[in-house]
């Protein structure tokens, strides 16, 4: 594609990387993201996802904003209280670059929500809501329709990435990680408390994992899991193996 002089101009940093180039700008451009929650994680990840230009981000997020939301939902001040979390996302993200499109579904996700024909529309899926019943229907969606799945998880001084490619047979999903009835007693950031700027990392790194998927560069990160504590600065990343026995992914077929 051709870029006009203020696109040329804005993405200048990216363009100028080898790894990512002209060609690639042109493909952030052209590719479609599906963000499930506008809270901790996901208010860093839609500012940088707008920022580097990808073409189409749809957010979808049924809460409103509140005051105890602002110590690490950047995209959100104290005017927005009360506002539905993708209205108020939209209007900043829009003004982080106008050029985009945002689409937005203030619902909790259902994979019932969208057609096949939309479905097939996304290139990748980044996951960053707090509970687990939402994870694992986002994961299944994901391997349905084979898109690829960033998932990402924040508690207390702790994050998770982990990167799940369903476009391959033998990948693993999100199941294989946490199983069929992962434990519901870890409780949630408004019951451990978060580290407010510990969600800026961990949307900032699914947003790095989203733009690789978009534009390959450096070793492929498919099938991994990064976790970090902050309390000592350390980080670790494993391999993902796949659960044969997977009632998603192990099934018939795949």
């Amino acid at each position: 594609m051709e870029f006009s002089d203020d696109q040329l101009d804005r993405y200048a940093r990216h363009i100028v990387l080898p790894e990512i180039g002209g060609a690639g700008q042109a493909r952030l451009l052209d590719t479609h993201a599906l963000v499930i929650g506008a809270g901790g994680i996901g208010c860093p990840l839609l500012a940088y996802l707008a920022a580097a230009g990808l073409g189409r981000v749809t957010v979808m997020d049924d809460d409103h904003v509140s005051l105890s939301n602002l110590q690490r939902q950047i995209l959100f001040g104290s005017s927005d209280i009360g506002r539905a979390k993708v209205d108020a996302a939209q209007h900043a993200l829009q003004h982080i670059n106008a050029e985009i499109d945002i689409i937005t579904v203030n619902q909790r996700f259902t994979a019932q929500h969208f057609s096949r024909e939309e479905a097939a529309g996304f290139h990748v899926i980044i996951d960053g809501c707090d509970n687990f019943a939402t994870r694992l229907a986002v994961n299944r969606f994901a391997v349905e329709h084979q898109i690829p799945l960033v998932s990402a998880a924040i508690g207390r001084f702790d994050l998770q990435i982990a990167i799940f490619d369903a476009r391959r047979d033998d990948a693993p999903c999100y199941q294989c990680l946490v199983g069929d009835n992962p434990d519901p007693g870890a409780g949630n950031c408004a019951e451990q408390g978060v580290l407010g700027a510990l969600a800026g990392v961990a949307g900032s790194l699914a947003a790095l994992e989203a733009i690789r998927l978009a534009v390959p560069f450096g070793d492929d990160r498919a099938d991994s899991l990064l976790m970090a504590d902050m309390r000592d600065m350390r980080w670790r990343s494993v391999r993902i193996a796949r659960d044969p026995g997977c009632t998603v992914c192990g099934k018939p077929g795949r």
